[in-house]
């Protein structure tokens, strides 16, 4: 025994109450409630709504087609927001690592889908903008292991033109507009191949230092 009292060594001398461990797991089961997870869970729900407005009516009215936009572009900016207040103010959750990538692949899957069903969008297009980020998530599973790769800004500028361009061709643009969408949706494409490239290249540099790291270690 170490004489010291029950207060002094972190305890009050008496059994817990019996909705303590309630109580904290209540604390732990509210900390999911976070404004960062919030905003992702928005996300998440707007993409069937997306879809419905984008395809209602044929998929060809401009007012849905407008209204359709809009859901898109809050999807995009709660995708903004929900990152940066999480690293912020310390708001990381195991259920944001897994639904807010989930979120991000999800509206911008469904909005290039909808498009090259629609005849808007070449499905070649979409094809090499979903096979980049299903190879690049494929990717990171590879070298997770050695390391984690950090986002570049040229895989900012990526995610940037590709919001901007699938948010034009959402829209129903006519004339001059809908000649400058082709043009910004032809920079979204060179960046997807050319980050997705580049991370490739990063992934395989960092997997053989690891194996180097590991045979070093032998």
């Amino acid at each position: 025994m170490s004489g010291a009292p029950a207060s002094a060594a972190g305890g009050t001398g008496r059994r817990p109450a019996p909705g303590a461990k309630l109580g904290a797991a209540a604390v732990n089961q509210a900390s999911l409630w976070n404004i960062a997870n919030i905003l992702t869970m928005i996300r998440l729900v707007l993409v069937p709504g997306f879809v419905m407005l984008l395809l209602a009516d044929g998929g060809y009215d401009p007012v849905w087609r407008a209204l359709a936009w809009a859901a898109f572009a809050v999807a995009m900016i709660t995708d903004i927001f929900d990152g940066h207040l999480a690293r912020t103010y310390n708001l990381v959750t195991d259920f944001g690592k897994i639904a807010d990538p989930i979120a991000d692949k999800a509206i911008m899957g469904s909005a290039l889908v909808c498009l090259s069903w629609l005849g808007d969008l070449p499905w070649w297009v979409t094809g090499v903008i979903l096979g980049r980020e299903l190879g690049i998530t494929l990717m990171r599973f590879w070298v997770i292991r050695y390391g984690v790769i950090p986002a570049s800004r040229g895989g900012k500028l990526k995610t940037l033109a590709q919001g901007t361009a699938v948010g034009m061709y959402v829209l129903a643009l006519t004339g001059p507009l809908a000649t400058l969408r082709f043009w910004v949706m032809a920079v979204a494409v060179v960046l997807t191949v050319v980050t997705g490239l580049d991370y490739i290249r990063q992934a395989v540099v960092l997997r053989r230092a690891g194996l180097a790291a590991e045979l070093a270690a032998r």
